[in-house]
């Protein structure tokens, strides 16, 4: 490994505060469809090649998150959000490109070097019935983590830190003796919370976490990640594809489409002022009780597929702006008003107000 470590293991030096807390540059994932070197190789024409085929879930990602905010990054299902938040963790390894925690690369890390790391990122899953182990007691579940990265603890003290991070979700005492199926999933997903809160983190990558719940705890649930933001000065990394709950929680937001980052803006600036054409698509599609809401923006044509990306701008096939160069330069994102960050020819060059 080329990397190093900046200090001595199960240490954290004093955190730069004018700098990003993570950095992603250039980030790609791609996902071979082909099988082993065996079943790529194909007849055609008489000849004997090898066929590969790949999805392309992340294209190019560029994105900075500021300690203490929560960057929301939205997309329609497959746009590579949640492979994005996998990658950052370390669950995925990235194809191309760097990914940078507290100004140190992490994704070429050793298991070993990045354990320190491990304590200080962590993440909360989307589907609460399954990431929670069955066969462990809700106490041995909340136990586990916090002996992995402090085995010297005594017996009584695990137990103090369980007890007051449930203390902390509004799980009651009673509960660590039972197991996760006795539960409904906004309890589990309290569960959840309290497990990634039990090692003191200061990043949480949470991969839609209410999307799997009934509308009537997903504000509950939320509300629980917004205290848990102010009390222990967390970062967030927050998937969603939901508009509603961005507009509540959210920093700041990243765009996504086709693996690519359209927009990055304040959440007060995208709403009021969306520039790419698909992030103004997505706003108009809000439901809202307005007189003045936006009228709604109908997008033609189907979403391209991961497997061949088309040329040029991944949106331009369903862009009513895109020109030549559109479909043959992929845009870069550029800064514009308002703090905002937005990847698109027809701003840049003036045709998209």
């Amino acid at each position: 490994m080329t990397a190093t470590m900046t200090a001595p293991a199960g240490e954290t030096a004093a955190p730069d505060t004018t700098r990003p807390l993570l950095e992603i540059r250039g980030l790609e994932k791609r996902f071979s469809l082909s099988g082993d070197f065996l079943e790529q190789l194909k007849f055609k024409g008489g000849k004997l090649i090898r066929e590969q085929k790949r999805v392309h879930a992340i294209n190019g990602v560029d994105l900075e998150i500021q300690r203490g905010e929560a960057l929301c990054v939205v997309g329609e299902s497959g746009c590579g959000k949640s492979t994005v938040a996998r990658t950052v963790m370390g669950l995925l390894h990235p194809s191309a490109g760097e990914i940078r925690y507290d100004g140190q690369r992490i994704d070429d890390l050793s298991t070993q070097a990045l354990m320190p790391y491990r304590r200080r990122m962590q993440m909360i899953f989307q589907n609460p019935y399954a990431s929670l182990n069955p066969r462990m007691t809700i106490q041995q579940t909340l136990e586990e983590p916090i002996r992995l990265h402090h085995p010297d603890w005594p017996r009584q003290k695990v137990a103090d830190k369980v007890a007051e991070v449930m203390a902390s979700v509004g799980i009651a005492q009673d509960w660590g003796k039972r197991y996760g199926h006795e539960f409904s999933g906004g309890q589990r997903q309290r569960i959840a919370i309290a497990r990634a809160l039990a090692v003191d983190p200061e990043f949480i990558v949470a991969d839609e976490p209410i999307s799997a719940l009934d509308v009537s705890i997903q504000a509950q649930v939320l509300n629980l990640l917004m205290d848990a933001q102010q009390q222990h000065n967390l970062t967030y990394l927050f998937i969603t594809h939901d508009l509603a709950v961005v507009e509540h929680f959210g920093t700041r937001v990243a765009v996504m489409y086709l693996g690519r980052v359209c927009e990055v803006a304040p959440t007060a600036t995208l709403f009021a002022t969306p520039r790419h054409p698909y992030t103004r698509a997505l706003i108009s599609a809000i439901p809202r009780l307005e007189d003045d809401r936006p009228q709604h923006i109908r997008l033609e044509g189907e979403v391209p597929t991961p497997v061949d990306l088309p040329s040029g701008c991944v949106f331009h096939a369903r862009c009513p702006h895109a020109d030549a160069r559109c479909r043959e330069e992929v845009p870069a994102l550029i800064a514009s008003d308002g703090g905002a960050q937005v990847a698109c020819h027809a701003v840049e060059e003036g045709r998209l107000d």
